[in-house]
């Protein structure tokens, strides 16, 4: 049996669950020589699995329990063949079939269809897709059993597994067949670089040359390719002193750069290690990473020591002991990372008071302080380096000042001429210049204290920035000066007594000694001030009616100076003052005596009141006086109003003018006081027009009212002011009562109301003339200037001019003659013109040498107008522009033989125009 088994390619094992094989026919043929031994082994689970040699593909093809194969062959020649389904092999680059040598990128997303299955049964049957893994295997994937696809379902990384191994099958309900395959994981960019050995930290000596290598930086990449190339670079590269090999990775100090250890121990770099980039989920992706290499700077020895605290200053106050410490001293090596001992030392300027503690530094006085021969020491001090071997390797120098100091034991002092004081008194004038020394102030300042105890401030204490006192520091002694600052605020009107206080106070003591001295300024008063009015104007009203004398308004001004500067006076001028006065003293202004004011004539005066002090010094007000209107004139009719005549249905006015200049004193009411008989009239009360009663409509009724065949009435007609007294004038008015004429229309109406006025209705007659010449001769002339400027010849308005084509024409132009006569067949007469208008072009503008036609005359003017010359009229065309032309008599007998038979003349003229109408006439 082994040899039979061994006689296929491959080995065939025996098991309890499968039989396996590679093909079809070959296992069925198998299968019958195995039919014994598998009745044999019946209790066992009866499997073959073909394990592959190694020129045989690296896959399984699984079969059916050899039960269900029993059963398939237990009658033998029943039985039918039954093939196994297969995969199909379509090669690495296809997207399905066994997934043998398929490759995924690492980056693709979970849930991605990475793959299809596929395969057939060669009896048609359909086939199922499975996935399996080996025992401890992480499963990536998930298929579609009927469709067989491949769906990742956990996330690929290339770093952790780049190959998967995975045993697919199909089955087709009776065979399955399995293989193992190979899924290959390619690279993404989906690593950072990573830096190694961090943290980073670099010991480098001070005295390393410039361009040393000092450190190597390594990063590592574990993606492949271009995104596992790693480049180096620092941050910040111009304000480091260092810098790195972009592809070793090597940091070195900069050329030119040296470190010092005194000035910076350690230095910070950061470091960046970016990849080469490459794609991650289809985008071009660069990663980068950061590090901090810490650079510690070691010190070497070459800086000489420093002395820390610099300047020195001590003090050895008057009641110091000997021996007593004054200040100490400090020197530090310059090399602080391996420091050596330091020495200290006098050099010169002790003068044997002084002594230093070479250890230490402490500075002694080694001398009662009353013994010093000096107020100022300068001590020169020498600090230096002692190495391990007792040489000295370097040395530093400092200077040390002392000073002998007092005690402060005595406070400032103000001295006067005589000896200590504390009140200083002045008088002096107000206002006083700017920058001014009061002289008069004679003070002195004094501390006993020496140094510092004896310096101290003065201030003056009181009302701000009028005065300052100089100086402001004192040290010891000085003399007191006090200066004007503020000239405006010493003023006699405010303050008749300054009072300050002078201050001392030390500035550097602790105790702060202080002492004050009084300072009292009189002040005289000057004549600063100007008379000031209590208003920039005044506003008064005075009756018109006032008598003389009478007082209108009384102005008020003052002067705040003491004494006579203090008296003001007043007066007045201006075009307005003539009928005023002002008393001097109390500024009340009065009318002249003689003085007479009428609204009517002037209602408004105004004028300057001056207000003046003893030395002249002045202000102005001005004064407005308003004349109030009394009513002291009555109305007055006008000259005209004896008679009126009244057309029934017509009224007729009277007027009466009041003279007073306002209201109500100027209002007239108009009322009828008598007439004969009454009830005939009406009045307006307002307007003065009188009209008949309503009920009067002719002459009959009148006549049945009085037996007066003539119809005047005498009316007594009263004009009354309202004013207060009220005053009235009455007067008699005639009435010449008329019926309405024939003629009706505005002239009649007119006639009829200028019938007691002839000369306003033959001022109308002559305007209305007038205003009527005026309109003809604008008319005339705009039509002369019409018809000059345009080229246009129009129907019947305008003489027709033919252009010549061929040679010029002469066109002949006849005028009319207009006559005033009685017989209208005499207006016209034809005559020819003898000279001719010659226009090559046609052209109204240009300028002929014939005389222009004349047009006829107008008719007399009306009776009513003055007659001086005689008018003729000249007509340009047939438009009706007419302009006026006064000629004398001797011009009138030249042009009448120019402008006879003028009708004639335009009619040939229109027979030319029709016989030149198919040659083409330009108009």
């Amino acid at each position: 049996m082994q040899s039979l088994l061994r006689s296929w390619k491959g080995i065939l094992l025996i098991s309890e669950d499968t039989s396996y094989g590679f093909r079809m026919a070959e296992m069925e043929y198998i299968i019958d020589l195995l039919s014994p031994l598998l009745n044999i082994a019946k209790d066992m689970d009866n499997t073959v699995q073909i394990i592959p040699t190694k020129d045989q593909s690296y896959s399984h093809r699984q079969w059916l329990p050899s039960s269900k194969a029993r059963k398939c062959v237990s009658n033998p020649s029943e039985a039918q063949a039954n093939y196994a389904p297969y995969f199909f092999d379509n090669g690495a680059s296809s997207t399905n079939g066994n997934m043998a040598l398929l490759s995924l990128s690492e980056d693709t997303p979970v849930g991605t269809h990475v793959y299809t299955l596929n395969g057939t049964d060669p009896e048609g049957d359909p086939v199922t897709y499975g996935m399996t893994y080996e025992t401890g295997s992480r499963s990536y994937f998930a298929i579609d059993t009927n469709f067989g696809n491949v769906t990742l379902i956990e996330e690929l990384d290339r770093e952790k597994e780049d190959e998967i191994e995975v045993i697919v099958s199909i089955s087709d309900g009776l065979s399955t067949v399995a293989e193992k395959v190979r899924i290959l994981v390619t690279d993404a960019n989906d690593e950072s670089p990573e830096f190694i050995n961090t943290p980073y930290i670099v010991q480098v000596p001070e005295n390393t040359p410039s361009g040393s290598s000092i450190f190597k930086i390594e990063a590592v990449d574990k993606d492949t390719g271009s995104g596992g190339s790693i480049t180096y670079f620092l941050q910040n590269i111009r304000t480091n002193k260092f810098t790195i090999d972009r592809h070793s990775g090597v940091l070195r100090i900069k050329t030119g750069i040296t470190l010092d250890y005194e000035k910076s121990r350690t230095h910070f770099v950061t470091v960046v290690a970016k990849d080469g980039g490459g794609k991650l989920r289809g985008d071009n992706k660069v990663f980068s990473a950061t590090t901090t290499v810490t650079i510690n700077v070691e010190d070497v020895q070459d800086t000489p020591p420093m002395f820390i605290g610099t300047p020195y200053y001590g003090y050895v106050y008057e009641d110091t002991l000997a021996d007593s410490e004054v200040l100490t001293v400090v020197a530090l090596d310059g090399d602080r990372g391996k420091p050596n001992n330091i020495h200290y030392c006098l050099v010169n300027g002790d003068e044997g008071s002084f002594e230093i503690n070479n250890t230490t530094g402490a500075i002694s006085v080694i001398k009662n302080p009353s013994k010093l021969k000096k107020e100022v020491y300068e001590l020169k001090i020498q600090a230096s380096e002692i190495s391990l071997d007792g040489d000295v390797t370097a040395y530093a120098f400092a200077t040390v000042t002392i000073r002998v100091v007092d005690l402060n034991n005595h406070p400032p002092t103000f001295y006067g001429e005589n000896g200590p004081q504390n009140r200083f008194e002045l008088t002096m004038y107000e206002h006083p210049p700017e920058g001014e020394i009061l002289r008069g102030l004679k003070i002195t300042v004094n501390d006993s204290d020496q140094g510092a105890n004896a310096k101290f401030n003065l201030r003056l204490v009181g009302p701000g920035g009028i005065f300052r006192v100089v100086p402001q520091t004192v040290l010891n002694e000085a003399q007191v000066t006090i200066i004007v600052e503020n000239s405006a605020a010493i003023d006699y009107e405010k303050f008749q007594l300054l009072t300050f206080k002078l201050l001392a106070i030390e500035v550097n003591t602790p105790e702060k000694f202080s002492s004050t001295a009084d300072i009292v300024i009189r002040l005289l008063d000057t004549n600063d001030n100007v008379p000031k009015f209590s208003s920039d104007y005044y506003i008064a009203r005075i009756p018109e009616n006032s008598p003389g004398g009478s007082n209108v308004v009384a102005v008020t001004a003052t002067d705040p100076d003491s004494g006579l500067w203090g008296e003001v006076k007043y007066s007045i001028y201006g075009t307005g003052a003539d009928l005023f006065l002002i008393h001097p003293s109390t500024g009340i202004i009065y009318t002249q005596p003689w003085a007479t004011l009428d609204a009517e004539v002037t209602a408004k005066y105004n004028f300057y009141v001056k207000a003046e002090d003893t030395d002249g010094k002045y202000s102005l007000a001005e004064v407005f006086i308003t004349v109030l209107d009394v009513n002291d004139h009555s109305p007055e009719f006008n000259e005209n109003i004896q008679e009126k005549t009244m057309i029934i249905g017509s009224p007729v006015k009277i007027e009466a003018i009041d003279q007073d200049a306002e209201e109500p004193n100027n209002i007239v009411d108009y009322s009828i006081m008598q007439a004969d008989p009454a009830n005939v009239f009406d009045i307006d009360q307002s307007t003065g027009e009188i009209k008949l009663k309503s009920y009067i409509r002719s002459l009959d009724i009148i006549h049945n009212i009085t037996k007066n065949k003539d119809c005047i009435w005498s009316v007594v007609v009263q004009a009354k002011d309202r004013g207060s007294p009220s005053f009235s004038t009455t007067a008699v008015l005639k009435i010449d009562i008329t019926e309405e004429t024939l003629h009706k229309g505005p002239m009649a109406a007119f006639l009829m109301q200028t019938k007691d006025n002839p000369m306003k209705a033959l001022g109308v007659l002559a305007g209305v003339i007038g205003v009527m010449v005026v309109i003809t001769i604008m008319i005339s002339t705009a039509m002369f200037w019409r018809n000059k400027r345009s080229n246009k010849i129009m129907p019947v308005r305008r003489i027709i001019k033919k252009r010549q084509i061929h040679q010029p024409r002469t066109v002949r132009m006849e005028w009319l003659k207009f006559k005033w006569s009685s017989n209208p067949a005499e207006k016209f007469a034809i005559e020819d013109d003898t000279k001719s208008l010659q226009n090559e072009n046609s052209n109204n503008n240009v300028q002929v040498p014939s005389l222009p036609p004349t047009a006829p005359a107008l008719p007399p003017p009306p009776v009513l107008a003055p007659k001086i010359n005689t008018t003729e009229w000249r007509v340009t065309t047939v438009s009706g522009s007419l302009s006026p032309k006064v000629i004398n008599k001797l011009g009138k007998k030249r042009g009448l033989s120019s402008t006879h038979n003028a009708l004639v003349s335009e009619l040939k003229q229109k027979f030319e125009k029709r016989n030149i109408a198919s040659n083409n006439p330009h108009i």
